[in-house]
C-alpha cells in the first residue's frame, strides 16, 4: 500500500467505499470451472467516492460521486441489515459496466484512499473482470494504487481494532448517521475525514499525543 511518503508529489486522491451483496467473491480457479456462458452476478451494489485535492492549506475534501449498481444477483439478509439496501431499490440502477466510464472519469489517474483498501481492491478487480477489462485471473488495481486508512491508523492505535468506527471515535470523527445504516458515500467521507486528521501529523489518544515521525 502507498504510505504518505509516497504522496510527496500527489495533489488529489480520490475516497472510495463499496456496500456489496455480501457473497464471497470467487477465486479465478472457481470462475474457470464455472459452465460456460454463465453470467457471474456482481458484488458491488453502492460506490460513493469523494475526491481530496492538495491547495495551499494542505488537504480538503472537493466533489463527491456515487452510484448505486445493479449486481443481477441476490443481496445476503445480513448485508441489508448493514446497508439497508434491497434489491427492490436496485430496479432500475445500471450495471457495472454501464457507469465504469463515469467512474473512470472521476478517479482519473489519482490514488484511491480506502479504509480496509484490499477489499475495496477485490471488489473492483472483480467487477472490472465481470465488465470484460479483464481476465479473471487479473488485476487491474494494486496495492501501488492505494493508500489504506486502516494500516495508517495503526502508526497512532497499535492494537486497537481496525474498524471504520472505531477509528472515527478515537480521532473524534462525527459517525452518528452510521448508527442506522452504512452507506458508500458517507463511509468514503468518513475514510476522507480520518486521513485528514492523520496526515495533518498529529491526533491525541486520551492524554498522549503522537505524530508521524515520532519514535
Amino acid at each position: 500500500m502507498l504510505t504518505l511518503d509516497d504522496l510527496t508529489d500527489v495533489n488529489r486522491l480520490v475516497a472510495i467505499d463499496a456496500e456489496t451483496t455480501g457473497f464471497r467473491i470467487p477465486t479465478a480457479a472457481e470462475v474457470k470451472r464455472m459452465p460456460k456462458g454463465l453470467v457471474l452476478p456482481g458484488i458491488m451494489i453502492e460506490i460513493g467516492c469523494v475526491e481530496l485535492v492538495r491547495g495551499a492549506e494542505g488537504w480538503a475534501t472537493g466533489a463527491t460521486w456515487e452510484k448505486r449498481i445493479q449486481p443481477n444477483g441476490p443481496i445476503a439478509k445480513a448485508s441489508i441489515a448493514v446497508h439497508g439496501i434491497h434489491p427492490t431499490a436496485l430496479k432500475d440502477a445500471p450495471r457495472f459496466k454501464d457507469i465504469l466510464d463515469e467512474f473512470e472519469e472521476f478517479i482519473g489517474q489519482d490514488p484511491l484512499l480506502a479504509h480496509s483498501a484490499t477489499n475495496e481492491m477485490d471488489f473492483l478487480n472483480f467487477e472490472y473482470a465481470r465488465a470484460g477489462r479483464c481476465g479473471f485471473e487479473e488485476a487491474i488495481f494494486g496495492d501501488g494504487d492505494f493508500v489504506c486508512t486502516q494500516e495508517l491508523s495503526r502508526q497512532f492505535f497499535p492494537g486497537v481494532p481496525g474498524s471504520l468506527d472505531v477509528l472515527c471515535d478515537r480521532l473524534w470523527i462525527d459517525r452518528s448517521d452510521r448508527f442506522t445504516h452504512h452507506g458508500a458515500l458517507l463511509d468514503a467521507v468518513l475514510t476522507a475525514e480520518a486521513f485528514l486528521k492523520m496526515q495533518g501529523g498529529f491526533v491525541r489518544d486520551e492524554a498522549r499525543s503522537v505524530s508521524f515521525g515520532e519514535k
